[in-house]
């Protein structure tokens, strides 16, 4: 089959699951999709990785106007001070002007990201994908701690710091930090071992964590899907 034919293939089936959308879905549902054509109020903000293998939607069965959401390589939100992104970009209309409930960081086992970012030298960013995934550098020096975990380990442990990271991250922003303090918005870290197809879920519990220094996050509402 030559590539273009390939090419032809692939879009007809895409072109398939279109029309069985339409009919199983959007016409089973037609009010509700012109209530969204009005207007759009998602009660989750989902940060997740661009990895074709951890589609929120697939795996947690969000349907269309319940979550507003932004990927990016390793899942992770960058300080405040770090600069404009694409991802404070959709966290600051998804806050303010959707005044989402919740905030959720979705990562996954076998992030290449990550591993990136555990294999890099410290002083090394002169790729688009290393400069980016180094906004997570505290997550690598806290994981190297752990001198006796194997490699896999220790990508497995920063992958699950690295959410941490970014749900402290989050606070930085202060009209995200003023709402969570009021309690009208919470942050809550997933992650997605599609290995053994197994979820895990936590809170962040901002009167027990030290969000002053960004040092230590303490969590609550932990829970574990199997």
């Amino acid at each position: 089959m030559s590539e273009t034919d390939g090419r032809v293939d692939f879009f007809d089936e895409m072109k398939q699951r279109f029309l069985s959308f339409k009919k199983q879905k959007y016409l089973g549902e037609v009010e509700h999709f012109k209530t969204l054509a009005e207007a759009q109020s998602p009660k989750f903000m989902v940060i997740a990785c661009v990895d074709s293998r951890v589609c929120p939607s697939n795996i947690l069965g969000f349907q269309p106007g319940e979550a507003f959401m932004v990927r990016n390589v390793a899942n992770l939100v960058p300080p405040l001070e770090n600069g404009r992104t694409e991802t404070n970009a959709a966290l600051e209309f998804a806050v303010k002007t959707l005044q989402v409930q919740n905030v959720f960081v979705i990562g996954h086992s076998c992030c290449a990201g990550i591993q990136t970012l555990m294999t890099m030298q410290d002083d090394e960013n002169s790729s688009f994908t290393e400069k980016w995934v180094a906004n997570a550098k505290v997550a690598k020096l806290r994981t190297k701690e752990a001198i006796h975990l194997s490699f896999d380990q220790q990508c497995k442990h920063c992958e699950k710091e690295s959410i941490n990271c970014s749900l402290l991250n989050l606070l930085t922003y202060p009209w995200i930090e003023e709402r969570v303090r009021k309690g009208t918005l919470s942050l809550q870290g997933g992650y997605y071992d599609f290995l053994r197809c197994t979820f895990e879920i936590w809170t962040l519990d901002f009167k027990e964590s030290n969000v002053s220094h960004g040092s230590r996050i303490s969590v609550k509402d932990k829970a574990f899907w199997c």
